[in-house]
């Protein structure tokens, strides 16, 4: 083994630079992988620069396109990334970056990058857009079990908790708990406001997309005013057990 402040490679600097098919601008995509939980974080690009800094330090550093220089993952943020391994796909143009981290990696406060899911399966051709959070499970057929259908429920009230006592900098739900409780009921009234419009033009694609938006800004404010979801759902297993009146 080559011994490397920070990292330890199996080959030299030199003959890994030669294995990796940098493209014309001299970068290659660098996947981020969390060495534990296996999640993916996040994908930048690194140049040699940026690599040998990488190996040098045990730290994640990348090129950015945009601003065309250097930039250390964490250097202002805190958020760090320490490499535990590297390697490099079979056709040499990918990197994967195992780490550990601290804090989340996203620069919006998420935990990572790919917190926004795009619409997929059939129920969800047409859409247009993306939608916040993916169902954990398909729907099943009517009288089934179909108690996995709401687990996005307590992930979503879960995530929203978090951000409530951690206030990431950068996190739009972070930005509401700050703002308080008015502007989140104004939040919760323009939300109702545009579901109602969707509804109104007969446009199931943005009433589902409008709804979605509703049930999220009002897990924000039961959060806000202290009221677990599971309070919500008592209320409305003792409404469904009354006697009917109709």
């Amino acid at each position: 083994m080559t011994e490397q402040q920070g990292l330890r490679l199996m080959v030299p600097l030199e003959e890994l630079e030669q294995a990796i098919k940098w493209d014309a601008d001299g970068l290659v995509p660098a996947i981020v992988q969390d060495a534990e939980s296996r999640d993916v974080l996040m994908m930048a690009y690194m140049n040699r620069e940026s690599l040998r800094k990488s190996v040098e330090t045990g730290q994640t550093w990348f090129w950015s396109r945009s601003r065309s220089e250097l930039w250390n993952k964490g250097a202002t943020s805190g958020n760090t990334q320490h490499i535990r391994a590297l390697r490099f796909d079979c056709d040499g143009d990918t990197l994967l970056v195992e780490v550990d981290r601290r804090g989340p990696a996203c620069h919006t406060g998420e935990d990572n990058c790919f917190y926004r899911t795009a619409a997929v399966g059939e129920a969800y051709r047409g859409t247009t857009g993306y939608t916040i959070f993916e169902p954990a499970a398909p729907q099943t057929e009517r009288g089934g079990d179909d108690s996995a259908r709401f687990t996005v429920l307590a992930e979503l009230e879960r995530l929203i908790a978090e951000r409530y006592a951690e206030r990431p900098e950068g996190a739009y739900t972070t930005y509401l708990f700050e703002k308080g409780l008015d502007k989140i009921l104004k939040k919760v009234g323009e939300e109702t406001a545009e579901s109602i419009i969707a509804a109104k033009n007969g446009d199931n694609d943005e009433l589902r997309y409008e709804v979605s938006d509703l049930i999220y800004h009002l897990l924000v404010l039961l959060r806000q005013r202290q009221l677990p979801l599971d309070d919500i759902m008592r209320e409305l297993e003792r409404r469904h057990e009354r006697p009917r009146r109709d």
